[in-house]
């Protein structure tokens, strides 16, 4: 409880820098007197409780996937609040063409469910294709850059990895066949703030 006050000022200090915001000389000058401990707890803090006293509203959550940095944002308007390491499709370079291509598609994106999984923990489907993805993949279509037979694929989402295997996250290693993938307490910590047709992603090369 000593520590709730400074560790409240460096938060709001962190999501001022990180989304660009006027930050108010006092606030810089208080968390900068916080200590590096101090400051290793403001990490470990969750989502839920970080939103909770911050009182942010969490229904304007939305989700950015930087692919050149491998990193998962999670922001609240317009404050960056948490990122995230997590890896790409196996040819993480360029937007999805088609099916089977193994690329993670590229774009602005709702959320069409989120479920339990055996193997990935969470899954949480990605509303790919929707019509802009349609609309570039018949213009490909057109140009002859899509081989014949090939479809524009779907079922990318976010997941997890199987238990105990965080490390596949953590190496930068790039291995799935399109979607997101996080460490599991990552996908637990986004998981309750994602809602199906209102939640906003957008992944950016």
């Amino acid at each position: 409880m000593i520590r709730s006050l400074p560790v409240l000022l460096a938060l709001l200090a962190h999501l001022l820098v990180a989304c660009q915001g006027n930050v108010l000389p006092e606030v810089l000058a208080a968390a900068e007197e916080v200590a590096e401990p101090v400051l290793s707890d403001v990490r470990v803090i969750p989502l839920a409780t970080l939103i909770d006293s911050l009182h942010l509203d969490a229904t304007t959550i939305r989700f950015r996937v930087n692919k050149s940095e491998r990193r998962f944002e999670v922001y609240v308007s317009d404050s960056l609040l948490r990122s995230y390491p997590c890896v790409l499709g196996e040819k993480p370079i360029g937007d999805k063409f088609h099916q089977g291509d193994r690329k993670t598609p590229e774009g602005t994106f709702a959320f069409r469910s989120k479920r339990v999984h055996h193997a990935w923990h969470k899954f949480i489907w990605v509303d790919y294709p929707n019509a802009e993805s349609q609309r570039r993949y018949n213009q490909r279509k057109a140009q002859g850059l899509i081989p014949a037979g090939k479809d524009i694929g779907g079922e990318i989402g976010i997941h997890g990895v199987p238990d105990g295997m965080d490390h596949w996250i953590t190496t930068g290693q790039d291995w799935t066949f399109g979607c997101i993938a996080l460490r599991n307490a990552d996908v637990d910590e986004i998981y309750p703030f994602i809602l199906p047709q209102k939640t906003m992603i957008t992944i950016v090369p």
